[in-house]
């Protein structure tokens, strides 16, 4: 089973229409398959624009603060040659089999849905940052509005209801594919199954469940989560003029 545009789309258009024939209610969401799912999001790098439209469509569905971002897609100028170019890098929670944010709380406040998600509850967490600190994507943050870790959740509440995760349905370019792992006919499920998934930091064993396509595998370690069209750095203040003579 996946959740695909057409999917939220037929569903709107259904209800906008109103009931004809069969409740519209029935189409309004995909049909899951029996058994839990595994959800995996494939992000095509060539399709990526930068145009950090799932930043922002983030932000706003998940009241991500200021300054913070549970998604980002950082920007590296490479050169090869005489030729140069952009290479766009969406992150997020890879929402690993193998997580190491997991054992590290000392209160239990993180763990793997059967779906695979890996989620928070807020009110058991303590505010520690063991799993930042823990986390090697660079995926997590202490919410400075809460005190709590937040991070990535493939927006359940979305997925729940049958939705994509906001990131999904506002990338204009396309670039990011969310489905279930589970069910071979799944448009993720192939492309995972092609071969030339990558995935960042492979070798650490975590088994990340965000895939990539297309990308350079001398990018496999870029993890900073640095927002380019984001954070930009500010700049010195001008030092105060000295004052006195100068010995």
């Amino acid at each position: 089973m996946e959740l695909s545009r057409r999917n939220v789309v037929a569903g709107l258009a259904a209800a906008a229409a109103g009931p004809v024939g069969a409740p519209h209610a029935a189409s309004s969401a995909p049909a899951r398959r029996s058994g839990s799912p595994r959800w995996v999001m494939v992000v095509d790098v060539a399709k990526c624009i930068g145009c950090q439209a799932c930043t922002v469509s983030c932000i706003y569905e998940n009241a991500v603060p200021l300054g913070q971002y549970r998604t980002i897609v950082s920007t590296y100028e490479v050169q090869d040659g005489d030729a140069a170019g952009m290479v766009m890098l969406p992150r997020l929670c890879n929402h690993c089999a193998n997580a190491p944010c997991i054992p590290v709380c000392p209160v239990n406040a993180t763990w793997q849905q059967p779906d695979g998600t890996v989620v928070v509850d807020a009110n058991r967490c303590v505010g520690c940052a063991y799993c930042v600190q823990a986390c090697p994507y660079d995926a997590r943050f202490i919410n400075h509005d809460t005190g709590k870790a937040d991070k990535c959740t493939f927006c359940a509440h979305r997925v729940e209801a049958g939705l994509l995760p906001a990131c999904v349905e506002s990338c204009v370019g396309g670039a990011r594919i969310f489905g279930d792992l589970s069910d071979p006919s799944s448009t993720v499920a192939k492309l995972v199954g092609r071969g030339d998934a990558k995935v960042l930091k492979p070798d650490l064993g975590t088994q990340p469940h965000v895939f990539y396509l297309g990308l350079d595998e001398r990018f496999l370690g870029k993890v900073d989560a640095e927002p380019a069209l984001w954070a930009p750095k500010r700049q010195p203040q001008a030092e105060a003029p000295a004052t006195g003579a100068q010995s």
